[in-house]
């Protein structure tokens, strides 16, 4: 495992912020803490970048404690905050060139490495322009930038699209997938089930400083105890005949018919589209829409909790 986080502990007087926490992180994954506001996701990522003292538990990344070698583990690891960790007046190359030194990255390589995350980044064509005079989309992509200037092996992320456009947030996602695809490993915490979906294969759900939940996409949503909804709207009415040969499908649990609507419970969701299709146009029911509803964390946080993901 590139990270292990072992029964992470934070208690500030009487409150318990974060309670035991565990997960571990393999190289190359996309890894997503989804929570509520509060939930602990902040002061997690604030202990595993050594900037909080746990009161309980470890953290190792790439073989390093963070109790016992901070200093390594910080040089594994690139963060880019929930905060917009840059002096405005600057431009964005010169904070970048600021940062790196920070980093201590070597002064014969910095000045490609400043180049190399500005294309990353999309922002080379404004990099002389002061951050002030940048708009908070552009402001949250040159905080990403400052976290891959040591090209790190772990890049974690706290919540890094708060208060961005829609625009913005797709384009900052797709960069982060494509470095994902190149194989560097993130941790990203949000409150956004939208964008964990999108960007991760494996999720941890926190809430009230615990872990309820931790695994695949697939493996929570089989969690909620929800089958996949099969929709199918046909151009005429159909009887028995049709639910028989629906039913005999593999992988299907049950069928329901009402005049021209057709709902199928099943795990196997969009995998069963073509055998569904075929089977009703070979009994000579054309199909007119389809649709598909899986269970989502949303209903896995409902079900575990009682309540909603809150903003």
């Amino acid at each position: 495992m590139l990270a292990e986080v072992k029964d992470l502990t934070k208690r500030f007087g009487k409150l318990t912020a974060v309670d035991g926490v565990h997960f571990s992180i393999p190289a190359v994954e996309a890894f997503g803490l989804l929570g509520p506001n509060g939930a602990g996701k902040t002061t997690t990522v604030s202990m595993m970048c050594g900037l909080v003292v746990p009161s309980g538990g470890d953290v190792v990344i790439d073989g390093h404690s963070i109790l016992r070698d901070p200093m390594a583990v910080r040089r594994s690891i690139g963060v880019v905050p929930q905060d917009i960790a840059l002096y405005p007046t600057l431009s964005a190359r010169e904070n970048l060139a600021f940062f790196a030194r920070m980093q201590d990255v070597p002064t014969d390589t910095l000045a490609a490495r400043v180049d190399a995350v500005l294309d990353i980044v999309q922002l080379a064509d404004r990099q002389k322009d002061r951050v002030e005079t940048y708009s908070g989309g552009m402001k949250r992509r040159i905080n990403i930038a400052v976290g891959l200037l040591n090209q790190p092996k772990l890049l974690i992320l706290d919540e890094p699209t708060v208060g961005v456009d829609p625009q913005s947030r797709n384009s900052i996602l797709e960069t982060l997938k494509e470095l994902n695809r190149q194989g560097m490993t993130l941790l990203y915490t949000s409150h956004c089930m939208e964008e964990v979906e999108f960007l991760c294969t494996h999720i941890a759900i926190i809430d009230h400083g615990k872990v309820i939940a931790d695994g695949t996409q697939r493996d929570l949503r089989l969690q909620a105890g929800n089958k996949d909804i099969i929709s199918i709207q046909l151009e005429r009415g159909a009887g028995d005949v049709v639910r028989d040969r629906l039913a005999a499908l593999p992988g299907v649990d049950s069928v329901e018919l009402r005049d021209k609507t057709v709902r199928i419970a099943t795990d196997q969701g969009r995998s069963l589209l073509a055998g569904v299709i075929s089977a009703l146009d070979d009994a000579g029911y054309p199909v007119m829409t389809i649709d598909v509803k899986e269970p989502n964390l949303e209903d896995l946080f409902l079900n575990l909790t009682g309540t909603s993901l809150r903003d």
